[in-house]
């Protein structure tokens, strides 16, 4: 998502349009894959637990994913709505998989042990997404040592090579993951009316817990400028007219930063306080935003890449660790549910708002310099979240 498929976008089913307009359509793809997860995801949420249905939702939304990433190998030049189309799908695949992934945490794990297994679920998230990345940049880097004509197949191959991955590393789940039987469970149809019954009594919950509401709306603007900045990297270094290798070995090196980081992050947080790390990170952002405007050398990209790496995993963690202070932990399941659901309808506006601005203006500069918005906004958000005030006001709910 954040490397390969915007490089042959516009290099290659995009290469005949300006590069402004490929953003823009990169943009648009990007912000409609993440609405129709944001609208899937309360159903896909009822439907895995009231009906029993995690495991198999997941089984089936992992083969979509990874046959729609396989798919792209077989795209011809020029054929930039067929790529875009299946891109949407793929991360429907990916995104809604997690949803269902996600659920059968409670399934496998004691809870005692919830946060261990969560951790090593991510820590090896991190450690085979950057196995295979690292080797599909070699890949892309050194074509011949694999027996390829050239980088352009070399990238075709790298879609290939995920969709076997992603599908071999499914199996240990259809083999020895036992989800517990239902006694009695909802009809499946009857999981769309459900998940939206259930968020109605979520945000009515959520209105007596004004500093977590507060707080939300900060996340939503801020977090949507940390997921842009991800997923319209690549394609405004393309723009500017980086090389493609240099690009994605500066993401590689954000992979490998960003989990040291975000340890080290924690413990940033457990001095200062969550609300201040996460002004921190976004000081950092800031920063990185004013300096993507005005680079002019490829090597910048990969100082940007270390920057990015540094905070990326920390505003996520400290995010996480300030909302779970603001609300009553006998309504942390459905209020996270929320949560969950706001950053990924936080996708939506940002890369529609750098499309739409690089195209408007006419410089992919300004389009990146937009971001800044989402930034500002979500940090003035934030200063008006008064921490113990909200603690108090979770413990009421819970007293009450």
């Amino acid at each position: 998502m954040a490397g390969f498929f915007p490089v042959f976008f516009k290099s290659y089913w995009a290469g005949d349009m300006a590069a402004t307009e490929s953003t823009v359509r990169l943009g648009t793809a990007n912000a409609l894959a993440s609405l129709l997860v944001v609208l899937l995801a309360p159903l896909l949420g009822v439907i895995a637990d009231r009906c029993g249905y995690k495991k198999r939702l997941l089984l089936m939304l992992a083969m979509l994913g990874a046959l729609m990433s396989g798919s792209l190998y077989l795209v011809g030049e020029g054929y930039w709505l067929v790529a875009a189309a299946l891109y949407v799908f793929a991360v429907i695949g990916f995104a809604g998989g997690n949803v269902t992934y996600d659920a059968l945490l409670l399934d496998v794990a004691e809870r005692a042990e919830l946060e261990r297994i969560s951790a090593r679920g991510f820590a090896l998230g991190y450690l085979g997404g950057g196995l295979l990345f690292a080797l599909n940049v070699l890949m892309v880097l050194y074509p011949e040592s694999f027996g390829l004509a050239d980088k352009g197949q070399a990238v075709r191959v790298a879609f290939l090579s995920v969709a076997l991955w992603w599908a071999l590393f499914t199996l240990p789940v259809l083999l020895f993951v036992r989800e517990p039987p239902r006694a009695q469970g909802a009809a499946a149809s009857a999981g769309f009316t459900g998940a939206w019954t259930e968020l109605r009594f979520t945000w009515r919950l959520l209105r007596s817990l004004p500093m977590a509401f507060l707080f939300l709306l900060a996340y939503w603007c801020y977090i949507d400028g940390v997921d842009t900045i991800v997923r319209m990297a690549v394609d405004y270094g393309l723009a500017l007219g980086f090389p493609s290798e240099s690009l994605l070995s500066a993401l590689l090196l954000t992979q490998f930063v960003g989990f040291p980081a975000a340890l080290l992050f924690g413990r940033l947080g457990d001095r200062i306080g969550a609300k201040r790390a996460i002004w921190l990170a976004l000081m950092v952002y800031v920063i990185a935003v004013f300096w993507a405007w005005r680079m002019t050398a490829a090597w910048e990209f990969y100082g940007l890449a270390v920057m990015i790496g540094l905070v990326q995993g920390g505003i996520q963690s400290m995010s996480r660790a300030l909302y779970a202070r603001l609300i009553p932990a006998e309504h942390a399941g459905r209020l996270f549910g929320l949560y969950n659901m706001m950053g990924k309808f936080a996708a939506v506006v940002g890369p529609l708002l750098v499309g739409w601005v690089a195209l408007l203006s006419g410089s992919s500069r300004i389009g990146i310099l937009s971001i800044l918005i989402l930034f500002l906004v979500g940090g003035l958000l934030l200063a008006g979240v008064r921490v113990a005030e909200g603690e108090r006001q979770a413990a009421r709910v819970v007293g009450g």
